[in-house]
C-alpha cells in the first residue's frame, strides 16, 4: 500500500494548494491534520474539514492542542510578560513547536514516514518547523513544495481555480493565522515599512474605532501567575483566554502591526490583533509590581527577551528553555491575585491590584506621606550613604583637575 502524506494543514491558501498538488506530483494518498491550538470554533471546524475533503485528502484529522500549548507555551510568555520588540506578543510563531511536534506523533500513528508543510522560503515558519521535526522526528520526510520551488500566491490561486477547487476567504490578498494568542495579518501594505493595512481586513477588531463599544471594568484572577478567572467566575486557562479575545477584540485592544528582525536575518512586517494576549501581559506585569521585589523583576526582565527571542525562532526545545522556565516558575509563588481592568476604545486602562502577599500592605510606612519604618535621622544617613558614589565621582575628576 502506498504510504500517505501527511500535510500539516491550516486552510489557508498555501496549504489548500497542497493538497491538490501533492496528490498530482507524488501520487500518494494525502491526509491533512489541523492542530487547534485556539481559533477554531465548531464551525471552522466543520469547514476545514469539508474544504480539505474537497480538495482531495482521503483523510481529516483535527486535534485539540490548546491546553497543552498553554502548559508548554503560553503560562511561561505571560510569567515572563514576553513582546518582541516590546510590542508584539508572539502571536502565532510560538504555537509553531507545538503543531510539529503534534504532526509528528499523528504521522507516526498513522505509519507514514512523510510529512508536508506550506511554509515558504521568505518567511520564518520554515525554520520553526523544520528545526522542532528535525529534533523531535529526525527518521521523517519533510516535503515543502512552497518554499523548494518557490510558488507565488497567485500561481496557487489560479491552480486552485482552474480545476475548480475551493479557494479560501480572501483568496491570495491577506495571509491570515489565528491561534489562541491572537491573529497575525500579512498583505501588500505589509511589505513595506509605511502604511498599515485597511479596516476591512482586521479580524478581531474590525471597526473598533469607528463603532466603538461602551467602556467595560472586568476583573482578571491569577494563581501563581496563571490567568485561573474571569469577573469572579473560576474558569480554565485557555477558557479566559478566549472569552477575553471576544471581550477586548470589539476595543481594538492588542491591534498593532510589528516591524523586527526575521529568524533568517531580513526586516519583516506583520499586522497582529491580540487582544488576550495584551490584555493578560498588562494585568500579569501588573500584578508582579505589587507582589515581587524589585531585584526579582529585574532578572526576569533580563530573561524574557532572549528566552521570546528564542520561542519565536523555534528553539524552544533547546534545554535552556527549561533553564528560564524553571526561574519564572519560583519567580510565580506570590503572583496571585486580582487586576481590575478598564476597557475603552484602543485602551487598556488598570484600575488597580490586590493581593495577599502585597508588598505595598505589608509597609508600616505610605510613599509620600508618613515613614512608618524609619526615622527622620536614618532618612537624612540613608540619603548621605547613597549619594556616596556621586559625591567620590566628582571629587576624584576634581582631584585629577589640580582643584
Amino acid at each position: 500500500m502506498t504510504q500517505p502524506i501527511v500535510l500539516a494543514y491550516s486552510g489557508g491558501l498555501d496549504t489548500s494548494f497542497l493538497v491538490p498538488w501533492l496528490k498530482e506530483n507524488y501520487g500518494r494518498p494525502i491526509i491533512t491534520v489541523t492542530v487547534d491550538t485556539g481559533g477554531i470554533d465548531a464551525a471552522a471546524a466543520k469547514t476545514l474539514r469539508e474544504r480539505a475533503l474537497a480538495l482531495g485528502a482521503v483523510e481529516h484529522h483535527q486535534v485539540d492542542a490548546r491546553a497543552d500549548y498553554f502548559d508548554q507555551v503560553l503560562r511561561f510568555l505571560i510569567m515572563g510578560n514576553v513582546r518582541r520588540g516590546q510590542l508584539y506578543p508572539l502571536c502565532v510563531g510560538a504555537e509553531r513547536v507545538m503543531q510539529a511536534q503534534t504532526i509528528a506523533l499523528m504521522a507516526r500513528k498513522l505509519g507514514t514516514g512523510s510529512i508536508a508543510h506550506g511554509c515558504t522560503a521568505a518567511g520564518n515558519d520554515q525554520v520553526r518547523f523544520e528545526v522542532a521535526l528535525r529534533t523531535l522526528a529526525p527518521e521523517l520526510e519533510i516535503i515543502a513544495p512552497v518554499r523548494d520551488k518557490a510558488f507565488k500566491r497567485q500561481e496557487e490561486l489560479e491552480f486552485l481555480q482552474a480545476r475548480k477547487l475551493p479557494v479560501p476567504p480572501f483568496g491570495a490578498a491577506y495571509s491570515i493565522n489565528r491561534g489562541l494568542w491572537g491573529v497575525t495579518i500579512g498583505g501588500k501594505e505589509t511589505l513595506t515599512s509605511s502604511g498599515s493595512i485597511p479596516e476591512s481586513a482586521w479580524v478581531l477588531s474590525k471597526d473598533a474605532f469607528e463603532r466603538p463599544p461602551s467602556p467595560q471594568h472586568h476583573k482578571i484572577h491569577f494563581d501563581k501567575g496563571i490567568p485561573v478567572g474571569l469577573d469572579g467566575k473560576t474558569l480554565a486557562p485557555v477558557e479566559v483566554i478566549e472569552r477575553l479575545e471576544q471581550i477586548a477584540g470589539p476595543f481594538g485592544i492588542g491591534r498593532g502591526i510589528h516591524l523586527g528582525d526575521t529568524i533568517i536575518g531580513t526586516k519583516g512586517r506583520v499586522a497582529f490583533e491580540a487582544p488576550a494576549a495584551e490584555t493578560l501581559i498588562v494585568a500579569h506585569r501588573e500584578l508582579e509590581k505589587l507582589v515581587l521585589t524589585g531585584r526579582q523583576q529585574r532578572i526576569k526582565e533580563m530573561l524574557a527577551g532572549p528566552y521570546g527571542d528564542w520561542v519565536h525562532e523555534g528553539q524552544l526545545l533547546d534545554p535552556v528553555c527549561r533553564d528560564i522556565e524553571a526561574l519564572f516558575l519560583q519567580s510565580q509563588e506570590r503572583v496571585t491575585g486580582e487586576v481590575n481592568v478598564l476597557l475603552r476604545a484602543g485602551s487598556l486602562f488598570i484600575e488597580g491590584v490586590e493581593s495577599p502577599y502585597s508588598l505595598m500592605a505589608a509597609s508600616k510606612g505610605v510613599y509620600g506621606e508618613a515613614t512608618g519604618e524609619w526615622t527622620a535621622a536614618d532618612a537624612l544617613g540613608f540619603s548621605r550613604i547613597v549619594g556616596l558614589t556621586g559625591v567620590f565621582h566628582r571629587r576624584a575628576g576634581e582631584r585629577a583637575a589640580g582643584k
